[in-house]
């Protein structure tokens, strides 16, 4: 990272005048390893392999045939094994387009952080938010009731194969929060994202139910199973269009699908991945978790509701002492520590700063650096017990620790630094593989 001044030995000031420790892990200060994830990204074009990414292989697609279960197994072979087999099926490198609303927070909170501190960069970090967001707008799912995205490549479900560009409210709700962030740098975004509204109540389903209200997780989603996660996101995208415009009906419909999630909360205070449990392979896996208790937060955080208080404190203690060891490695589950995954490590730290504890946030973030960091700005996959998958993956790693670091660089800058915010000494920056 180039910049003028150095941020290693360069205290912030806050508003206030207050000076506050700097975020350094391992001598290297927290925005410099922030920078080199964004140049690692910005330099490949935000473009990479992604989870789940088996369909774009090309020798798959010039087999003669169509068969679902060719299609799985494909899909699962490239995405399980310990090295990365992408380049010998020939998966394309493309944009993900939730990985892109990320990246364009990341480049938001940082361009913020930089003017707020007075450090001039070699990067113009708002311009780079700018052109991700107007790539949102230009590559939305058409012909839906409103502002849409998802994947890039096709998907092979057990019910039916999603196809490329088909809208699901999980990379809808990320958009949304990216071009309202955006917005005031670009009259448009703020009323294609208000659109959002429509697409989940027409094309998602949003129906009233027994105990509150539901939304469907993408178009292909069956009516067997309800997925618990992608209601609390989608009850986050009316939050945050509430949050902006101010619509009461959007405030109704996330307290009725919050309402019907709270009812679901377990007796331990994590959520199961689907309802009914046994519909799925995943239990109260740790990522899936947080987007709930994202959501919770976010509706306190705009509202000032003590509606959801009881929950949240359940789930985030649950959270905190059952999805991770106290040395701040993620947990995949209630049950099983192994893999250890980097989407679970950096939803964590983006979920701990936005409720205020960055100690446990700082402990998450430090344990990821220590054993998923590759130096320069990359980050790899996953931990087995006796392995890592030294994989990097454009949405599921660098995209989401760019968006957590740049959440947490916001939340402990503005803390305040009152026994929170913590130098950490134990991260050895690692050389590049």
């Amino acid at each position: 990272m180039s910049q003028n001044g150095s941020l290693l030995s360069t205290p912030v000031r806050a508003s206030n005048g207050e000076r506050r420790p700097p975020l350094v892990f391992g001598g290297q200060h927290l925005t410099e390893i922030l920078a080199e994830t964004l140049e690692y990204s910005r330099e490949r074009d935000y473009t990479g392999w992604d989870y789940g990414d088996g369909m774009s292989s090309r020798l798959l697609n010039v087999l003669p045939f169509e068969n679902k279960w060719v299609n799985l197994a494909v899909q699962e072979l490239v995405k399980r094994p310990p090295i990365n087999v992408r380049p010998l099926f020939l998966v394309e490198k493309r944009r993900n387009y939730k990985g892109t609303a990320l990246f364009t927070i990341a480049n938001l909170n940082y361009h913020h952080y930089l003017d707020a501190s007075d450090v001039s960069a070699d990067v113009d970090y708002l311009n780079e938010a700018r052109q991700l967001a107007d790539w949102l707008v230009d590559n939305r799912s058409i012909g839906y009731h409103g502002f849409c995205g998802g994947h890039k490549h096709e998907i092979q479900h057990l019910e039916k194969k999603g196809v490329p560009n088909d809208p699901d409210v999980v990379s809808t709700s990320f958009a949304v929060k990216a071009l309202l962030e955006a917005s005031p740098y670009d009259p448009i975004y703020a009323p294609i994202a208000r659109t959002a509204s429509d697409f989940a109540v027409e094309d998602l389903n949003y129906r009233e139910v027994d105990g509150g209200a539901k939304i469907n997780y993408h178009m292909n989603h069956p009516d067997t199973y309800y997925t618990i996660n992608s209601g609390a996101l989608g009850a986050r995208l009316f939050v945050d269009l509430y949050d902006h415009f101010g619509d009461e009906a959007d405030l109704e419909r996330a307290t009725k699908i919050l309402d019907f999630i709270a009812d679901h909360q377990a007796d331990i205070g994590g959520w199961t991945y689907r309802i009914p449990a046994s519909s799925s392979h995943l239990s109260m896996d740790n990522h899936h978790n947080g987007f709930v208790l994202d959501a919770f937060l976010r509706y306190r955080a705009v509202t000032g509701s003590a509606r959801y208080d009881e929950t949240l404190e359940r789930g985030l203690a649950f959270y905190r002492t059952t999805l991770f060891d106290p040395d701040g490695a993620p947990n995949w589950d209630e049950s099983k520590s192994y893999p250890r995954d980097i989407h679970a490590a950096a939803t964590a730290i983006a979920v701990f700063s936005a409720a205020g504890d960055l100690q446990t946030a700082g402990q998450i973030l430090q344990w990821t650096l220590e054993n998923l960091y590759a130096g320069d700005g990359r980050f790899y996959y996953r931990k087995h017990r006796f392995y890592t998958v030294r994989t990097t993956l454009m949405r599921w790693a660098q995209a989401w620790m760019a968006y957590a670091m740049s959440e947490y660089l916001v939340a402990a800058t503005q803390d305040g630094g009152h026994g929170h915010v913590v130098e950490h000494s134990a991260v050895e920056p690692k050389s590049s593989r």
